[in-house]
């Protein structure tokens, strides 16, 4: 059963950081580019950022350049983001998300295979 897992999310102040986790099982990581989505109540699906197979390619929304930062650790089956600035327009249910194209590059604009079940991220003062 290939599946991911998100973790990290929650409550924070603007300004706060949150650093979102997604692990992996079912699948060899580094098999995958993973992306970051998320979605805002009455908004669609956004691409946040995403990571290519081995960690050496990346992209950003936008609107998160200069805040967000995404890492992998394959032998630890784990992608990060981690979340600087936060803004209350970041208040969303995050999604991870494994594409199996993304060797040297990554997008959150292809299809990508399996995703998580999402992990709720508030920003409120």
């Amino acid at each position: 059963q290939l599946q991911l897992v998100e973790s990290g999310g929650g409550l924070v102040q603007p300004g706060g950081s949150l650093r979102l986790s997604c692990a992996a099982s079912g699948f060899t990581l580094d098999d995958y580019a993973i992306g970051w989505f998320r979605q805002a109540p009455g908004k669609e699906r956004e691409g946040v950022s995403c990571i290519s197979k081995l960690g050496g390619s990346t992209n950003y929304a936008n609107s998160v350049k200069g805040r967000f930062t995404i890492s992998r650790d394959n032998a630890k089956k784990t992608v990060y983001l981690q979340m600087d600035s936060l803004k209350p327009e970041d208040t969303a249910v995050y999604y991870c998300a494994a594409d199996a194209s993304g060797t040297y590059y990554c997008s959150f604009y292809v299809r990508h295979d399996y995703w998580g079940q999402g992990t709720q991220v508030t920003v409120s003062s």
